[in-house]
């Protein structure tokens, strides 16, 4: 339930805060003092859109916080579900920046709103007069069927098995397109594939050839470079050689004379030995070298083939060929196990379209087994609430899976005797909206485990004994959930556990919205004055009172 909640710089709120009880809270006020401004804020905890404008003071950022005891809820597997810890004690909290930005924390651990949004969906259900809209949608009434047949269990399998059917329907009705494609272009690519084959390229060949065919081309001017560079080496009239030779014995003869210039004479003789060895290597690389006009002409088809190819393919370089020829491999494969893959493909998406039929079948049967039991109830409380020849039908029909199941609900409602059940939307009004949600709240607290159940003005367009009994039902509910009802109607003020007010300070520059909790006098005061206006009479006073008394 919610222990505790802060609200700061909020519209017309500064700071606000109230600890509600853990039964009936009543919260009553003028029109326009702030009311529906706390729903608001408390509408942030809940994931709602946060706005700039709803600034109290531009300059500062707005903080909404609510603190819950869960103790006894069983949340820990929703909070589980979302990666986050789980306490008792929960604690969530929503700001909006003076930019505009907003941040919301679950126990100090910052959360989007989609995760926001199913948390905070656990802990309070808010209920508006406008919400009454809701009973006239399918959807909902659908939702009302589950939660009183209590399948959320059964919903959650049910829509795993649903999400595995879409995606496995997807993949083949994909393959089976993909099919078509592949088929139509698989001589072509067979072809293409076949071509790269027999060229039996190697990753290297291209940069390999080229070398090759520069060395051919110019293979008599290397090797009559090769020959003169041997010349200057080793030739018998003026030889490089036999000129280091007579530098070594000339080192040699010095070395006799000076031990310590025999370094020199061995560095010497090293270079000598060296350039003999370079001389002997160009002398065989020239005479190794002769111009093949029949390689050349190999070589040159061979580089003819391969840029062909690239520009047919028009890539860069023999790797991108490769690379293309194993994805052209890989479609011919696939066309060629097409059969195999769709066959499985399909059998995967009716053994999981069988599995989904069951499931939703028996998701039919038990949202038709708890109708009859639901249309008694409402009928049951809608006498006690005014209604006596009220008629309910709830109309379930078969239809194509969906997440929600093979269902569509219809809720046909006739609040006069002899009238036949039709769409709420056409034959009930404001009054009879707000006490059937009213009752359908309440057949349905008994079947959710909901920590706070928040009430806004639900007693639109009824007065009385009728609001009097909507009251009572309030206090029962009020059993097992926190209740939190805002309200104009004093019969439902005098049946809470506790009453705020909430009021205008106009003491300051800026107006300003506050609450607080009213004592017994207080109390007593605020419903005489729900009763008889601003200055009721003692007999007035005495009612209030005997009224919060018997309450």
């Amino acid at each position: 339930m919610l222990s505790n909640l802060l609200i700061k710089n909020y519209a017309l709120i500064k700071e606000l805060e109230m600890s509600p009880d853990q039964g009936l809270n009543i919260i009553t006020g003028e029109t326009g003092a702030g009311k529906s401004i706390m729903l608001g804020a408390i509408g942030l905890l809940l994931g709602n859109r946060a706005d700039i404008k709803s600034l109290y003071d531009p300059n500062e950022k707005c903080i909404v916080e609510g603190s819950f005891n869960l103790k006894g809820y069983d949340l820990a597997d929703h909070f589980e579900e979302e990666n986050l810890d789980f306490s008792q004690d929960c604690i969530i909290r929503r700001e909006i920046s003076v930019a505009g930005k907003s941040r919301a924390f679950i126990n100090d651990t910052p959360v989007n709103l989609d995760t926001l949004r199913r948390i905070g969906g656990q802990l309070l259900d808010i209920h508006s007069q406008h919400d009454s809209i809701l009973l006239g949608n399918n959807e909902f009434q659908l939702q009302v069927v589950d939660t009183y047949a209590e399948n959320a269990e059964l919903i959650q399998e049910y829509q795993r098995r649903f999400h595995t059917f879409k995606e496995a329907s997807k993949y083949y009705e994909n393959l089976k397109i993909e099919a078509a494609q592949l088929r139509k272009a698989f001589d072509y690519d067979q072809f293409l594939h076949q071509e790269l084959i027999n060229a039996n390229l190697g990753s290297e060949e291209q940069f390999q050839l080229e070398q090759e065919l520069t060395l051919l081309e110019n293979a008599a001017e290397i090797k009559e470079k090769l020959q003169l560079a041997h010349v200057y080496l080793d030739n018998p009239e003026t030889s490089v050689l036999e000129l280091l030779k007579g530098s070594v014995n000339a080192l040699a003869q010095t070395a006799k004379l000076i031990s310590s210039y025999d370094i020199l004479r061995e560095r010497a003789q090293s270079a000598l030995i060296e350039l003999r060895d370079l001389a002997d290597e160009i002398e065989f690389t020239g005479n190794a070298l002769d111009v093949d006009e029949s390689r050349k002409q190999i070589v040159h088809e061979r580089l003819d083939l391969i840029y062909s190819l690239l520009k047919k393919h028009q890539v860069s370089g023999v790797k991108e060929l490769l690379e293309l020829q194993n994805e052209l491999g890989r479609k011919v494969s696939k066309v060629l196990n097409l059969d195999e893959a769709l066959s499985n493909a399909k059998k995967s998406a009716d053994s999981a379209e069988e599995i989904l039929l069951k499931i939703g079948q028996k998701l039919s049967l038990k949202r038709q087994a708890v109708t009859q039991k639901i249309e008694k109830l409402i009928l049951d409380r809608l006498s006690e609430l005014g209604i006596p020849n009220a008629s309910i039908s709830i109309q379930i029909s078969q239809t194509a899976p969906s997440l929600s199941g093979m269902d569509t609900v219809a809720l046909l409602f006739s609040g006069n005797k002899g009238i036949q059940p039709q769409e709420l939307k056409h034959v009930a009004s404001g009054g009879e909206f707000s006490r059937l949600m009213m009752v359908i709240k309440y057949i349905l607290a008994a079947k959710r485990k909901l920590p706070t159940i928040i009430f806004d003005e639900i007693d639109t367009g009824v007065s009385g004994e009728i609001a009097k009994k909507m009251g009572n039902m309030m206090s029962q509910m009020a059993e097992n959930h926190q209740i939190i009802a805002i309200t104009h109607l004093h019969q439902i003020a005098s049946s809470g556990n506790a009453h705020y007010f909430v009021y205008k300070d106009h003491s300051s520059d800026k107006t300003v919205s506050r609450i607080r909790r009213l004592t017994v006098d207080e109390r007593v005061m605020e419903v005489a004055q729900m009763i008889g206006g601003n200055n009721p009479t003692q007999a007035v006073i005495q009612n209030a009172r005997e009224m919060i008394l018997k309450a």
